[in-house]
């Protein structure tokens, strides 16, 4: 039986640079991510360059992310086409995005939206050979995003609604078990309940300041309240989380995503931040 692969997020513009350190601390996965932008990324250009740096090591790539909003940019809506053409390059079987939204108007207007924009994008990913897995981030962190958030697929409310509108067996799950946490959900269930959706997995903790929450309550920014931590310094059960991923056979890449604050002074700290999360995480996963 082939076990959960632990690997990283790695940003785009930066992955030549990092790989060889990831490499030598004993990644067995990558996630080459890029966020709102590609940086002038020229994917058939990066993507030999990044395999002739894993050649012999048994790191694969597994992911190509470009999380965007694409229902209410035609420019971004555009990459993505590209790195769903593009992703096989690095040997990726999955890109990695967001839903997207209409910002400032209701879920509704988005559902229909999403349903026009991500249709067509399922059926260019089906001819292509990869899948999509939508995270479940609401970005939704201060007053830039306010008060609705820059995605739409952020519970399993809407998820269900999701696959009932575009039962596409290639859209799917990029599953964060910290956004769940402080949005007060339970981030177990829906493991057992979107099994067969679940085509990624990021590792990302996330720790709520009970204090600070009873002063501005919920409908507040939500770093008001919280902070991202790396695995092991938040609130998420991660024994809980990796064993119902075993349950359901998970065999997948986990990537560790580091967004802790504590840890982003210099590539060093974030290089050891993965080092740490890395060595937490292996008392769950072999």
């Amino acid at each position: 039986m082939k076990q959960i692969r632990i690997g990283t997020c790695i940003p785009g513009p930066f992955a030549e640079q990092w790989l060889p350190h990831l490499v030598k601390a004993g990644f067995e996965t990558a996630s080459i991510n890029n966020h709102m932008d590609m940086y002038g990324i020229k994917m058939e250009e990066q993507a030999p360059k990044l395999l002739k740096l894993l050649e012999g090591t048994g790191v694969e790539i597994t992911t190509f992310g470009y999380y965007c909003n694409a229902l209410q940019n035609e420019d971004h809506k555009k990459t993505l086409e590209y790195a769903i053409d593009n992703a096989h390059l690095y040997g990726a079987t999955t890109v990695s995005t967001f839903a997207g939204a209409l910002e400032g108007q209701s879920v509704d207007a988005s559902m229909k939206k999403f349903g026009e924009v991500f249709r067509e994008l399922a059926k260019r990913a089906e001819d292509k050979g990869v899948r999509i897995a939508i995270e479940n981030c609401p970005m939704l962190f201060g007053p830039d995003q306010w008060p609705g958030g820059q995605n739409l697929m952020t519970t399993p409310a809407i998820w269900r609604k999701v696959f009932e509108r575009l039962p596409s067996p290639n859209l799917g799950i990029n599953y964060d078990p910290s956004h769940f946490v402080w949005q007060m959900m339970d981030y177990i269930q829906p493991i057992y309940e979107f099994k067969d959706k679940i085509f990624h997995v990021h590792y990302k903790d996330i720790k709520l300041f009970p204090e600070k929450l009873r002063q501005v309550g919920t409908m507040a920014y939500p770093l008001d309240y919280m902070s991202p931590k790396l695995p092991g310094l938040g609130d998420v059960d991660w024994g809980a989380y990796c064993s119902a991923l075993t349950d359901i056979g998970y065999d997948g890449a986990a990537c560790i995503e580091v967004e802790d604050k504590a840890f982003e002074d210099s590539k060093e700290k974030v290089e050891n931040s993965l080092i740490l999360s890395k060595r937490y995480l292996e008392q769950f996963v072999i």
